[in-house]
C-alpha cells in the first residue's frame, strides 16, 4: 500500500491512479488539481497534457517531463477552492506544491489555477503564479513637474499632489 502523493491520505490506487489510467474522470476541480500534481510525481506527464483545456498551446510535454524528473516532490497543499464542484462548470483552486529542484533548492510553487468543465470533464484552463514578479502600476506615474491629469492646466505639484 502506498499513500497518494496528492496528500489525500488514500492509497494511490484508490485515489489519483484511477484518473491517471482513465478508469474514472476527476469529479471536481480540486480532484483534478490533486491528480495533476500526482501525475508530476508519478511521471504521468501524458495525463497532465490531456487535462489541459483543448486548444491550449503553451504546454510542452518534454519540458514538463524534464521538470517532473529533475524535481524531488515534497507535497501538495490546497490553500482554497471556490466553485469547482460536480454541479459547477468552472472552478478555482489555489495550491502550493513543494519540491526540491535539481540544484538542491527548496521551492514552493504557489498558484491560483482556473478550471473549466467541458462536456462533463474538468480541464485546467490557466494559472496565475502568486507572488511572482514586481507589482506594476495600472497607470503611469505622474511626475511633479508634469501637467496635472485633472486637466486644470497647473503642474501636478501645485494641484492634485497637494490634496
Amino acid at each position: 500500500m502506498q499513500n497518494c502523493p496528492c496528500g489525500s491520505s488514500k492509497e494511490y490506487a484508490q485515489c489519483c491512479e484511477i484518473y491517471h489510467n482513465k478508469t474514472q474522470q476527476a469529479p471536481t476541480a480540486e480532484s483534478l488539481m490533486r491528480a495533476r500534481y500526482s501525475a508530476f510525481v508519478k511521471d504521468q506527464i501524458d495525463y497532465v497534457g490531456s487535462t489541459h483545456k483543448p486548444g491550449t498551446t503553451d504546454f510542452d510535454p518534454a519540458d514538463a517531463k524534464r521538470w517532473a524528473n529533475d524535481s524531488t516532490w515534497k507535497g501538495l497543499e490546497i490553500v482554497s477552492t471556490s466553485k469547482g464542484r460536480e454541479a459547477d462548470n468552472d472552478g478555482i483552486v489555489e495550491f502550493k506544491a513543494s519540491y526540491t529542484d535539481v540544484e538542491g533548492n527548496d521551492i514552493t510553487h504557489h498558484e491560483i489555477s482556473q478550471f473549466e468543465k467541458i462536456d462533463g470533464k474538468w480541464f485546467y484552463a490557466e494559472g496565475q503564479i502568486v507572488g511572482a514578479g514586481p507589482i506594476k502600476r495600472a497607470t503611469p506615474k505622474v511626475g511633479r513637474n508634469e501637467p496635472c491629469p485633472c486637466g486644470s492646466g497647473k503642474k501636478y505639484k501645485k494641484c492634485c499632489a497637494l490634496a
